[in-house]
Parts: C-alpha cells; structure tokens; sequence
C-alpha cells in the first residue's frame, strides 16, 4: 500500500448528500442507476452509479451517501456524471454503498 501525506487526503471533497431521485440508466452498457444527489449548499449534483446489484430506485430514495465531490464531470452512459458517490465491492464484485448511522447535514464534509 502506498503512503499519503495528509495534505493529499485534505484536496478530495468528500462529503454528505441525500438520493432525491433515482432512475435506470438506459444507454449504460452494464446496469447502471442516474442519482440526483442533495449537496446542501453545493446544490444537487448528478452521478451515474452501479449499484443496481443490491438496491432498487425506491429504495435510494432520501438515502445518505459519501461523495467525492471534485473530480471532473465525467459523461458516462450520455449522463453527465458530476460526483462519484462511494462504495465498496462485496465477495460478489457488488458495490455496496458507504453510509452513515445517523443523519447529517447535507454538504458536510468528512473530517
């Protein structure tokens, strides 16, 4: 494993946001859902996520997840993917999303 500095850690924006809306990516090749994710005061932000494996679109609603949140805008599948919300593969290969055990703030960054 390659060692950081903490001045590296403290230039990726990860913060807290809130799944308003979730809906089937229909141009992505490998099942992917659109987000429409709360950022507080950085506004709503979309992203294109796989993570159709263990959550259906009702269900991400009103759902805290960790986003990195400046990284470039990426186009993937004809959406304009604009944050990377977080996970971690299961021994499936299936993303499971990070999430919090109580209720933040939207837009609050990880510390």
């Amino acid at each position: 494993m390659q060692t950081i500095e903490w001045q590296d850690f403290e230039k990726v924006e990860l913060r807290v946001g809130t799944i308003r809306c979730a809906r089937p990516n229909e141009k992505a090749v490998k099942p992917a859902y659109v987000l429409d994710v709360d950022l507080g005061e950085l506004g709503i932000k979309t992203s294109s996520a796989q993570i159709t494996a263990h959550y259906s679109c009702g269900e991400l609603i009103g759902r805290q997840v960790l986003c990195v949140c400046n990284f470039a805008p990426k186009r993937i599948a004809g959406v304009r993917s604009e944050v990377l919300v977080t996970g971690v593969y299961d021994s499936d290969n299936r993303v499971v999303l990070a999430g919090f055990d109580q209720p933040l703030p939207n837009g609050a960054r990880l510390a």
